[in-house]
């Protein structure tokens, strides 16, 4: 798509907009008109009162306090209807503001998880804050400057018409010169902008990067690449920041320049006519006067035409963020998971995350209810991706997966994922105290149940060695917590939902070896009657699982208990006596 027409879009959807707040927009231009028409009424007496001066000793002083105080008076009235019109004009911008953030805030909520896992975080974090916040400015100077600049130079223009034809002529053919000029400098800044932006956008994930892994980069002495890294985004963002404000800084001379011919212009054909006698004097002061006023919003304009070029760029990127393609809709009548039972089937399933690459080919996996099934392989056979496919975060791209006889494509996420129980490798935990944390799965839970639930993990005695125990507040990073305690509160957050279903993805990774034994009885006491899927890479932790799937790129090549899986000395043979070699 051509440049201008993306830039016409991003208009196009800023007026959409726009348009909730039409009564305001309206009061707006109101007391902008006003405003301009006090201003330019001002001109008016004070050529009056020059005009009452006619020479010495005849000077009308009566004449001339009474226009001064009228003057005076409307200058005032106008002070207030230009405070009234910025207030009117910041309401306006600051609430467009936050309707963007929270569609856009919604629309990541509703974004599939590939393009999560695609996108960095810092570049989506810069859209939502950064070119919310740079579209903001532009649409507050547009505002505040556009509408009482367009109707400063119509106002002008009559009030010049009124005074005399032939000179306004003159400001009128001199003043597409000053059009030609600004829109010539606004056409090429808007993609200059857009670079600027997109290399800021780039600059904040490195950043957000940088300070979330700190500890690897100091460990791995990485901090020179990583400063050469960013020094070389940040070079680019200096160049393309720097090429963006030199060619937009150019507009406002070159507008002052042919600003400055329109005065001359005015002040020779004025003076001519004033010696014909055609005009007053009190009249050439008063055009004079509107020269100055007439070219003073073409400078103004010029820099808001730049500013918006900027916001448009700005606008263009989040508004790319917004209209995403959200995750598929639930199908018409979806329905709703209940009374589960935990039979799972999955039936010649296939799956990659890149075209080319295929990653699950054909798996077929049939769990009766009550079952504890175990997932062994090597890093990037797919185990976690079996776990992605059985929650829905991924869609399977052949074959099906089935809870209770239903393909999950036909039920309800929501009563899906409820119907699990989930415990992470990578654990997860929000901006809040330790109780809320907990009960997130089930606010409605008593004191006494979330107590029950953190002791049975072995959580509870950390928990009250903390300064307000179950009410301490703790960042959504865990803050002082060690992984082992973060990831104990996951876990009790599971304990306390007590899910028909229970996914275990190296869920107990973190934690010392004496922890995780009493955790694992808790494990085996939750998981009695319901069926459960366990990822494991120290084997030791699943040789109770009823059935132990042995997968190697993307396939399940050896089925059975850990007992009959030795016994073959297959595959599962040579991974658990590694891990016990000497």
């Amino acid at each position: 798509m051509a440049k201008p027409s993306l830039q016409k879009d991003a208009l196009r959807k800023v007026l959409r907009y726009l348009k909730r707040y039409w009564v305001l927009i309206l009061l707006s231009l109101v007391f902008a008109a006003a405003t301009v028409a006090l201003t330019l009424y001002v001109p008016v007496l004070v050529g009056d009162a020059i005009d009452l001066i006619l020479g010495p000793g005849q000077v009308d002083f009566p004449g001339i306090f009474r226009l001064l105080a009228t003057a005076a008076v409307l200058a005032g009235v106008t002070a207030l209807l230009q405070w009234l019109m910025n207030t009117i004009n910041n309401k306006i911008t600051y609430q467009v503001v936050r309707d963007v953030r929270d569609e856009a805030f919604r629309k990541i909520q509703q974004l599939p998880l590939k393009y999560l896992d695609a996108h960095s975080h810092g570049e989506i974090v810069s859209r939502v804050i950064a070119d919310v916040d740079q579209f903001a400015d532009g649409l507050l100077m547009g505002f505040t400057q556009l509408f009482s600049g367009v109707v400063t130079i119509l106002g002008t223009l009559g009030f010049m018409l009124s005074i005399h034809a032939g000179i306004t002529l003159v400001v009128v053919l001199l003043t597409p010169i000053s059009l030609f000029v600004a829109s010539f400098i606004a056409r090429r800044t808007y993609a200059m902008f857009k670079l600027q932006s997109e290399t800021r956008g780039e600059q904040t994930a490195i950043i957000d990067e940088m300070i979330g892994s700190q500890k690897v980069v100091q460990a791995f002495s990485h901090e020179k690449e990583s400063l050469e890294r960013f020094d070389e985004v940040n070079e680019r963002l200096e160049k393309a920041s720097l090429r963006a404000t030199f060619f937009s800084s150019i507009t406002n001379p070159a507008t002052r320049f042919v600003n400055s011919l329109v005065y001359a212009g005015v002040g020779v054909t004025g003076a001519l006519a004033a010696i014909g006698g055609a005009i007053s004097v009190g009249n050439l002061s008063c055009l004079l006067s509107y020269a100055n006023q007439y070219t003073k919003p073409f400078n103004e304009i010029s820099g808001v035409v730049t500013e918006l070029q900027n916001a448009l760029a700005c606008a263009g990127r989040i508004f790319e963020l917004i209209e995403e393609e959200p995750q598929p809709p639930e199908p018409a009548g979806a329905g709703v998971l209940s009374q589960v039972e935990g039979r799972v089937d999955l039936d010649r399933v296939e799956f990659s995350y890149v075209p080319e690459r295929p990653l699950i080919r054909g798996f077929s996996l049939s769990v009766k209810p009550g079952q504890r099934v175990a997932i062994v392989g090597p890093t990037g056979c797919g185990k976690t991706t079996v776990i992605n496919l059985l929650m829905r975060f991924y869609d399977v791209q052949g074959g099906s997966i089935q809870v209770e006889g239903r393909d999950i494509r036909s039920l309800t996420r929501k009563s899906l994922r409820s119907s699990y129980g989930m415990v992470l490798q990578e654990t997860w935990l929000k901006a809040g105290t330790i109780r809320e944390n907990i009960t997130m799965g089930r606010p409605e839970a008593t004191e006494e149940e979330m107590i029950q639930a953190a002791k049975a993990c072995h959580a509870h005695g950390f928990i009250k060695r903390l300064p307000q125990g179950y009410d301490t507040v703790i960042t959504e990073d865990g803050g002082s917590l060690s992984q082992g305690q973060k990831q104990l509160l996951c876990i009790a957050r599971v304990m306390l939902c007590r899910p028909p279903m229970l996914i275990l993805d190296e869920a107990t990774s973190s934690i010392d070896t004496r922890t995780e034994l009493k955790v694992q009885e808790a494990f085996a006491r939750l998981m009695q009657g319901r069926t459960s899927f366990i990822v494991a890479h120290r084997l030791s932790t699943i040789r109770e699982a009823d059935v132990i799937l042995v997968m190697r790129d993307g396939n399940i090549v050896e089925q059975g208990s850990h007992e009959s899986l030795l016994a073959r000395g297959g595959f599962y043979a040579q991974l658990y006596n590694s891990q016990f070699a000497r």
